[in-house]
């Protein structure tokens, strides 16, 4: 580090005040910087200021000119850090100080008026809230992108045939589409808890400084219209303390990384060569090294991996959070690496799904065949002993046991068995029994609100299409 009178310790000694009388050694320096990573909050940090300089202005506590100043200094930094020749200081620790000794640089003693009324405590804690909010309205973007495409795929495929599935064994058949609108579902509930996440967190902590307020005559209501946000926060010391709505983000987005992992794992199975029910083109899929024959579904694996550092990081920040008393503490610098980590895994595999749904080609022939297997219409015909036979479902349960036993010695499909034969188990059962035995039958009975049944996949895909726009 340079002596007490270079230019970064200097400017270092000014920001923390007459305090001190030496910079920090080199490992405080190295344990405190977060320069490296906060730098993504440079665009919010800079928002927040004009807020808080145009309202200290209108309440006389600025000149104008100084505002005049202030704006057109944090303009130019603007431009400087977006074509990248801003000149980031580790010294200066954050990003925080990083800009105001740039606007110091640029425009004298006002920007030492900047800070007026606010602490790096409530600056800090605005500037992530804009962050998260505004990553939250891009999540919103990029599941709806998702839900489209799923509702595409629902939309062409109402009425493909495939295994429907529990504990990974053929249960009954569905349609594609449906299974597809299962996911559109899911998703749809993550961007409202997103929406409601917003919602919660949309309260401004700026104006609550350090942690008790400020005696400046303020107005916090103005600095919150500004910014977008609802109202200011109604506690200073929770203002500057809170990290609940990061909590929450995290969450929300650990659920919605789960229902990623779920869809992955099946695009892993279902492009499997012992599956075969759809194929992904080159865009989404890699090679073996050793092994030419090889096409992996790569994309869906790592979506499937980047759940776990989502959720490590809510652990990440839980753990951080929990022993915490009011109301900031150096602690809370360890808030913002697992955001960012999650919150850019989570923006990569949202645009990887929806680009891999769009792709997947799904292999009707197969998919069919696979749904005609191992009984999947049992249930169909129990049912249909129930209904035509007034039997009671338990022993129609235990005839449909009985007739599927005996297509297991024949080596036969329900539908292939001969009227005969199940005549030998049930001497009332008619040739009508036919008429639900087809894969497709068994689809189209099930016409039940939000059933498999073409016919209300349509209704789904309809109403998602009005909902969608």
């Amino acid at each position: 580090m340079g002596s007490d009178n270079t230019a970064g310790k200097s400017t270092k000694q000014k920001m923390w005040g007459g305090r001190f009388s030496a910079a920090p050694g080199e490992l405080m320096q190295a344990i405190n910087v977060s320069i490296g990573f906060d730098q993504r909050l440079a665009a919010q940090d800079i928002r927040g200021s004009l807020a808080h300089a145009a309202m200290l202005a209108k309440n006389g506590i600025i000149s104008k000119q100084d505002l005049k100043d202030i704006q057109e200094g944090l303009g130019e930094i603007k431009a400087e850090i977006a074509d990248g020749t801003f000149p980031f200081s580790d010294e200066l620790e954050d990003i925080h100080l990083n800009i105001e000794a740039r606007l110091k640089d640029k425009i004298g003693d006002a920007a030492g008026r900047l800070h007026t009324g606010r602490s790096r405590n409530d600056q800090v804690a605005t500037d992530f809230r804009l962050w998260v909010r505004d990553y939250l309205d891009h999540f919103d973007a990029q599941i709806t992108d998702l839900m489209t495409a799923l509702l595409t795929k629902a939309s062409d495929h109402t009425d493909t045939i495939m295994p429907g599935f529990t504990h990974l064994q053929n249960a009954q058949p569905v349609t594609f589409g449906h299974h597809m609108l299962a996911y559109l579902e899911m998703f749809a509930r993550d961007r409202s808890r997103m929406k409601d996440c917003r919602g919660r967190m949309n309260e401004s902590p700026l104006g609550a400084a350090a942690l008790a307020g400020t005696p400046y005559p303020i107005d916090r209501k103005m600095t919150a219209k500004e910014l977008g946000f609802d109202r200011p926060m109604a506690n200073s010391l929770d203002a500057v303390s809170a990290r609940d709505f990061a909590l929450e983000a995290l969450s929300v987005a650990s659920i919605c990384a789960t229902h990623l992992s779920r869809l992955s794992e099946e695009i892993v199975i279902w492009t499997s060569a012992q599956f075969q029910f759809v194929k992904l083109t080159d865009a989404f899929t890699t090679g073996s090294s050793i092994m030419p024959q090889k096409r992996n579904p790569d994309a869906a694996e790592l979506i499937r991996a980047k759940t776990g550092r989502i959720m490590g990081a809510l652990t990440s920040l839980t753990i951080v959070m929990k022993g915490l008393p009011l109301a900031y503490s150096k602690d809370m610098q360890e808030d913002k690496e697992p955001v960012f980590d999650a919150f850019d895994a989570l923006s990569l595999g949202l645009a990887a799904m929806t680009g891999m749904v769009a792709d997947m080609e799904p292999n009707e022939e197969r998919l069919l065949e696979s749904a005609s297997a191992a009984y999947s219409t049992a249930t169909d015909l129990a049912d249909w002993l129930v209904r035509k036979l007034n039997m009671p479902f338990r022993d129609a349960h235990h005839v449909t046991g009985t007739i599927v036993a005996l297509a297991e010695k024949q080596n036969k499909t329900l539908d292939a068995m001969a009227l005969y034969d199940l005549q030998t188990v049930e001497p009332r059962i008619t040739d009508d029994i036919y008429s639900v035995l087809t894969p497709l039958a068994s689809a189209s009975s099930r016409t039940s609100y939000g059933g498999t049944a073409p016919s209300e996949v349509a209704k789904q895909v309809k109403r998602w299409k009005k909902a969608l726009g």
